[in-house]
């Protein structure tokens, strides 16, 4: 590999990575123009393992802000995300594929708020390079494990 390859890789890594943060970002702050400008034009989202829809960007955004305004409170983290860069047809690395991991701490505000809710899994991403630069073809959500409202956390054990 010549240092230019090397170069683009590791920009492409880091703006693929950015744009994983960015969702994470516009999701817990609510801020849904921004979720939508996160996709390409055809891009899709698919929710249904955590209770969710699965449709475009626009649909899936409109489902998450009146699903998530009880819990105003919201801070979910992608971690050990794993980055391949695809080749496929004619393409020559303008996709990519982002596995990562999720936990999802959400809390109500106020009296009668909903008990605090969290869940875990798994996020599949595909990535497209546009003229704008990556944006999410697809985004799939595989919830693995969900804490009920009202079950505290395991006692830590010395």
């Amino acid at each position: 590999m010549t240092q230019r390859v090397e170069f683009a890789t590791v920009r492409d890594r880091l703006a693929v990575d950015d744009l994983v943060t960015d969702y994470a970002v516009a999701v817990d702050d609510g801020d849904w123009e921004a979720y939508r400008g996160l996709f390409a034009p055809d891009g899709r989202a698919d929710y249904r393992s955590a209770g969710g829809i699965e449709g475009d960007a626009g649909q899936v955004a409109a489902w998450l802000a009146g699903s998530l305004r009880l819990f105003p409170v919201r801070q979910h983290l992608i971690v050990n995300r794993r980055v391949r860069f695809g080749i496929r047809e004619q393409d020559t690395g303008d996709t990519a594929e982002v596995q990562a991991d999720y936990v999802s701490p959400m809390s109500g505000a106020g009296p009668g708020a909903p008990p605090d809710l969290v869940c875990g899994g798994r996020y599949a991403f595909a990535l497209l390079r546009t003229a704008e630069g990556w944006r999410l073809r697809e985004v799939t959500v595989r919830e693995k494990w969900r804490r009920p409202p009202g079950r505290g956390a395991a006692a830590v054990i010395d």
